[in-house]
């Protein structure tokens, strides 16, 4: 045998055998798959020693990282800073202190936990940034989960049912991506502690000295503070939050009982308006942002300005105010339900209370008088709608009674013009047939999000079965025009409010009469893509009317002549308007306690 064979045989013979785990055998045909993989690592080790150490220093890095700005993440899109992510968080040294003493089974259990709860918060951060942004408040973790099936609703309107699958599908495993990293970040850096408890010990100390001093110094870096401890602060806003929500529905349902008009009788309800047609008519998203923000502002201003002289040209004339809605950038039915019920509906835990109730809505107090038929027009309701029955609406036209057959806009299902000549076609122009007067509930959608395309008005007899607005849909920017562009959304959100305005008012123009009296107002101000993050909550309020005896009753409103209503104009609460409705138009109350 040759010297080269002899040395092969004996690097054979020297080549350590596998484990007796890793041998097949009558017991255990195959080898286990963690214990292959580490013994597969131990090999790749060895063979690449310098390879394998800056991967793992790379690999422990990241994991600190991730597991730091999860830790000292804002709730808020204005404060995602550079700044905040240079932070001291004081869970870190807590943590790292507890994980040094702990012996290796409970450290790793109480890592992976920590980790799957770090998860759950940088969610829940995530999810105050996005209803901050959009809703002008943090979630609600005990009412907003229905919140997501609206949303996920309003993405398939936007951006079609294929697109929206995929946005889904990978929101979901970004967040499990999430939970699965922070955990198993959590155990690495736990490990790494405890085979370094010298140095784990010092540097953990010496972390501690700089949170304390930082903290007791209110030192700064780029104005933000050094020590942080947003996670603990989140833990507990949310728990005062839970807290705070389940006391205010108890809480909430004493107040709906109680109603300064519940035991009036029919016959002393609005006598002032008997034999009127009463319009109660929300555009979406109209808020005060759209009469007063530099970029919305002179178009919406000068349509306002506009129609109210084609309005005094046909004898109509208009006051206008404020009212500050209960809501803000979406959930339009807590505005809806707070202007007719004069109670603060601000979450659906008291919009369900309400709904469930015997309190007296506005439009309801018409159908008690026994003189009003009551009539709703609803294009953005696409399913059963329980709430007619509190409403008090005698019939209800939905998304699919109205006889549309051109395309979408976005969310709002059809324009808001052709929505009015229905209206007009199959409620209005027809007199009730047990002589009674009318009133009506629209709710107009066309200045919905995303505000991409809009519709344009078309010659009031073009409007048909709506196929004339195919190529006007066609011809509009896509729903990522405004989606994606801040600038983008103001400029079509004024176009769309100054498109319901001019519809609302030329069909007043057209159709209203001597005992016509349109309400409108908005539901609540657009989200803060347009707005802005600090914008106030009120909305703009008209009423208008033919008979100078209808707007001397609001006198002493001190409210603006015409249809823009002045900055310093007075501020209501959207729930103070039902109550002083009332009593301007000669109802007495009975109040009403249980």
């Amino acid at each position: 045998m040759s010297t080269r064979e002899s040395a092969g045989v004996e690097a054979e013979e020297a080549e350590p055998k596998p484990p007796a785990a890793l041998q097949p055998g009558p017991s255990r045909p195959f080898p286990r798959p963690w214990t292959a993989c580490s013994a597969w690592i131990r090999r790749r080790r060895a063979e690449h020693p310098a390879a394998v150490e800056a991967l793992s220093v790379t690999v422990t890095v990241l994991a600190a990282a991730l597991v730091v700005a999860a830790l000292v993440m804002p709730n808020s899109v204005g404060q995602l800073e550079p700044s905040q992510f240079v932070r001291v968080p004081a869970e870190a040294v807590i943590g790292a202190a507890v994980m040094i003493a702990l012996p290796r089974r409970p450290r790793v259990v109480l890592a992976a936990v920590s980790g799957v709860a770090l998860a759950a918060m940088t969610v829940l951060n995530a999810l105050d940034m996005g209803f901050k942004q959009y809703l002008g408040r943090g979630f609600n973790v005990v009412l907003d989960w229905s919140l997501f099936g609206d949303a996920e609703s309003y993405l398939e309107d936007s951006l079609g049912r294929t697109k929206t699958l995929a946005a889904v599908a990978g929101v979901i495993a970004v967040v499990l991506l999430l939970f699965v990293l922070l955990a198993l970040s959590m155990v690495r850096l736990s490990n790494l502690l405890a085979r370094h408890p010298g140095i784990a010990t010092r540097g953990t100390l010496v972390a501690g000295v700089v949170w304390i001093t930082s903290s007791s110094l209110g030192l700064q870096l780029s104005g933000v503070p050094l020590a942080a401890d947003n996670t603990a602060t989140a833990l507990k806003a949310q728990a005062h939050l839970v807290s705070a929500t389940l006391k205010d529905e108890a809480e909430f349902r004493k107040v709906a009982k109680v109603d300064a008009f519940g035991n009036t009788p029919g016959s002393q309800l609005v006598p002032d308006l008997r034999g009127k047609d009463m319009i109660f008519t929300f555009i979406e998203s109209y808020g005060r942002s759209a009469v007063e923000d530099p970029i919305m502002a002179p178009g919406v201003d000068s349509t306002l300005d506009a129609r109210t002289k084609a309005l005094a040209k046909a004898g109509f004339h208009a006051k206008s105010g404020w009212l500050t809605s209960a809501t803000y950038g979406g959930s339009s039915w807590l505005g809806h339900s707070t202007t007719m019920s004069g109670l603060w509906i601000s979450n659906q835990q008291r919009y369900r209370t309400v709904m469930a109730s015997d309190h007296m809505s506005l439009t309801d107090a018409f159908k008690k008088t026994g003189a009003f038929d009551t009539v709703g027009v609803m294009p953005g309701v696409q399913k059963g709608w329980p709430e007619q029955k509190w409403y008090g609406l005698d019939k209800v036209y939905n998304a699919f009674e109205l006889g549309y057959k051109g395309p979408k806009f976005s969310w709002s299902t059809m324009p808001d013009q052709y929505t009015l000549q229905q209206y007009q076609d199959r409620v209005h122009s027809k007199k009730p047939a047990d002589g009674k007067s009318r009133m009506s509930f629209l709710i107009l959608t066309s200045s919905h999000t995303p505000w991409a395309p809009i519709p344009k008005m078309v010659g009031w007899d073009q409007l048909g079965d709506g196929s004339v607005f195919n190529g006007i849909e066609k011809a509009g920017n896509p729903a990522s025009y405004t989606l994606t562009d801040d600038r983008h959304s103001k400029e079509e959100y004024g176009k769309s409010v100054q498109y319901t305005v001019t519809a609302l008012t030329q069909w007043l123009e057209r159709y209203g009469n001597e005992n016509t009296v349109l309400v409108f107002l908005g539901d609540h101000q657009p989200n803060a893509h347009v707005s802005g993050n600090h914008a106030s909550r009120d909305v703009p309020v008209s009423i208008v009317a033919k008979d100078p005896k209808v707007l001397d009753k609001l006198a002493n409103w001190n409210w603006t002549d015409g249809l823009r209503p002045a900055h310093n104009a007075p501020v209501w609460q959207m729930s103070a308007f039902r109550d002083r409705f009332l009593t301007a138009f000669g109802s007495t109350p009975h109040p009403k306690t249980n």
